[in-house]
């Protein structure tokens, strides 16, 4: 990934996992990419415990990065970096290339007519999945921390 990105609080010097990755815009290219990382992740004991929350997110942020970010142009690509500190946990960046999105313009899945949809539950997950979960790039690139 571009040094420009923001790295929150994570000091790099204590980095015990940082992995940079680029995924071709594919749904079919995210269950390899997800079960590569999962698989190092639980090895180095990044978000012990937390694995599966930390799982589902990447998964939901990568699927709607490919979905809305790409809509559908497989010559696009998404971008996608992991940190893991001992002590402050888990960082994962999504950045599509996408027009980007207002996250505050997005309706609850768990309200009214968006209760029987069959798709938009992926940012509600999300976030009751991870602990921090803020947008950059006018949207286009989503910060997710699991502690």
């Amino acid at each position: 990934m571009p040094e420009s990105l923001p790295y929150c609080s994570f000091d790099p010097r204590k980095l015990i996992l940082k992995l940079d990755t680029i995924l071709d815009c594919q749904l079919e290219a995210i269950s390899p990419l997800v079960n590569g990382v999962m698989q190092i992740v639980r090895g180095m004991g990044c978000a012990e415990g937390k694995e599966t929350e930390v799982e589902v997110a990447l998964r939901e942020a990568l699927a709607n990065a490919v979905v809305h970010g790409c809509r559908g142009d497989s010559s696009k690509k998404v971008e996608c970096s992991i940190s893991c500190d001992e002590s402050r946990g888990m960082l994962i960046v999504i950045r599509d290339p996408g027009e980007g999105f207002d996250p505050e313009a997005i309706p609850s899945p768990v309200h009214g007519q968006s209760l029987f949809a069959a798709h938009g539950r992926g940012i509600y997950l999300i976030n009751q999945l991870m602990d921090e979960v803020h947008y950059e790039r006018g949207g286009t690139e989503i910060h997710m921390i699991k502690r």
